[in-house]
């Protein structure tokens, strides 16, 4: 086995905590990639699901003395970790009035991590209840998302935590012009998505979460063939429809015929190129 993780300073931390804490091997490292910019800052920091309560005196040690660590957890025996300064809140995070409460009261926060109870609706219901409270900058990672391939919380689903994730990167790539995505929630909030081993983040900063559009720095052009249409005789006659099209489509009002033409060769270009897709899907089969 790859002992590693061992040589982080956070799993140093982690072993000289007063309290257990249960985490992975692999988490380590991904947290002091991904947590580095928040060493030594003032901001706020939420756990979900501190148990014992080992976490709590790691991240602090982590992230230095001007972090506002804050702990959430459905055990009401967490709140005795208020007298070392932590602060606790008793909640199901599965409860969207609980999250509702929690932020009227505490107000936006920098990170929340959820270690909680790993089931799809505790995972999605804390992202979704949470994403509009994260600060610019600010993430929610979601660990443990190994659950989502378990057959003790559901899995095979279409419903897993994983899925529901995988669907908010078409929602991030909807910005982008001519993508059409149905219900792309969050897609002008959340920034970018990392996918590690049973983590995965959610990266917020609405200021970049813009929609885009393709640019040209207007520099001398050689009109080069694009030679992605070049090579195959399915792809040549797919660019002579193209071509047609774009040629007559400036005087397609000036007669009938020109107008005729075109509609007869948008009927062929669609149809065409649908059987060109379905041909490469077939061979593209293999790798899926």
């Amino acid at each position: 086995m790859n002992d590693f993780y061992k040589n982080s300073n956070l799993y140093k931390l982690y072993q000289n905590s007063p309290y257990r804490s249960v985490k992975h091997s692999g988490y380590f490292q991904v947290y002091e990639q991904i947590f580095r910019n928040f060493i030594d800052s003032k901001f706020t920091f939420v756990e979900v699901g501190i148990h014992n309560g080992g976490s709590l005196f790691m991240w602090r040690e982590f992230f230095g003395k001007d972090a506002r660590i804050i702990g959430i957890d459905l055990n009401p025996k967490a709140k005795q970790f208020e007298k070392y300064g932590f602060e606790i809140f008793i909640g199901d995070q599965s409860s969207k009035k609980f999250w509702s409460n929690f932020y009227n009261e505490v107000g936006n926060i920098d990170i929340l991590l959820d270690d909680g109870g790993h089931t799809y609706e505790q995972q999605i219901v804390s992202v979704v209840s949470s994403i509009d409270f994260i600060n610019n900058n600010g993430m929610i990672v979601v660990e443990d998302t190994h659950t989502s391939y378990f057959k003790k919380f559901g899995y095979p689903s279409k419903h897993t935590f994983i899925n529901w994730s995988k669907k908010l990167i078409d929602n991030i790539n909807s910005r982008s012009e001519d993508v059409t995505v149905q219900n792309p929630i969050f897609k002008n909030i959340i920034h970018s998505i990392e996918f590690f081993e049973s983590i995965v983040v959610f990266k917020v900063n609405k200021e970049k979460s813009l929609d885009s559009k393709p640019t040209s720095n207007e520099s001398k052009t050689l009109n080069f063939e694009d030679y992605r249409f070049h090579n195959s005789r399915f792809d040549r006659i797919s660019n002579y429809l193209n071509n047609i099209e774009k040629n007559l489509y400036p005087d397609k009002e000036k007669n009938f015929l020109i107008k005729l033409t075109l509609r007869i060769n948008s009927f062929l270009l669609i149809n065409y190129e649908s059987f060109l897709n379905n041909k490469k899907n077939r061979k593209m089969k293999k790798y899926f």
